[in-house]
């Protein structure tokens, strides 16, 4: 898939402000400064498409963007970021909580890990929450340029045997890289073929 066109549509602090969901979306989500505005930026070929700021926790709404005119790339809010007040994170995990449950035309979550650390609980606890939930996620690893080849494959090892404890089956993943622009194609590639899905459907 190529991205031709790529718009801001709107950002909204509440469920019923987001667009009719009338066409497929794709969230992503991840701890504070896992890199997200950066890896949209990337995938879309627009360099200020989503706002990167060097503050984590910067994001504070839902925001749409319309791609290609067919389908939503949605920006949802970090988690984990301990110096915004437990009232406003509360109020952003409920947010994203409901948006994510409640959201029918949402075909799959993009789950970003920082690729250089340990499996953390937070982003551990929250895929167990999704498969509970029984919403489709993918995890995406970044930041794999900061990484030497033997320890990408020590890191992904750690993560095998960390999720293999409790689950019949992985999760699926890609290993991404803003910076050397690496899995842009394997993800635009999932992404079309979902949509062909739900064009069926529909």
């Amino acid at each position: 898939m190529d991205i031709l066109h790529a718009e801001y549509i709107t950002s909204s602090v509440k469920i019923n402000q987001c667009p009719v969901p009338d066409k497929p979306e794709y969230a992503f989500i991840g701890r504070s400064n896992v890199g997200k505005s950066s890896l949209i930026n990337m995938l879309t070929g627009r360099r200020k498409l989503a706002k990167v700021s060097g503050s984590p926790g910067k994001t504070i709404t839902i925001n749409h963007f319309l791609i290609n005119g067919s389908w939503y790339l949605v920006d949802l809010p970090g988690y984990g970021y301990a110096k915004r007040s437990k009232t406003e994170r509360t109020k952003w995990e409920k947010l994203i909580r409901q948006y994510i449950l409640q959201r029918t035309n949402l075909l799959t979550l993009f789950l970003l890990i920082d690729m250089r650390h340990e499996p953390q609980a937070n982003d551990l606890e929250f895929m167990e929450w999704l498969a509970v939930s029984q919403i489709p996620f993918t995890i995406l690893f970044t930041k794999s340029d900061k990484l030497s080849l033997s320890d990408k494959d020590k890191n992904l090892n750690k993560y095998h045997k960390t999720l293999e404890k409790d689950w019949e089956q992985l999760p699926n993943y890609f290993i991404t890289s803003a910076i050397k622009r690496k899995g842009k194609d394997k993800i635009l590639d999932y992404i079309e073929q979902t949509n062909e899905i739900f064009s069926q459907k529909g």
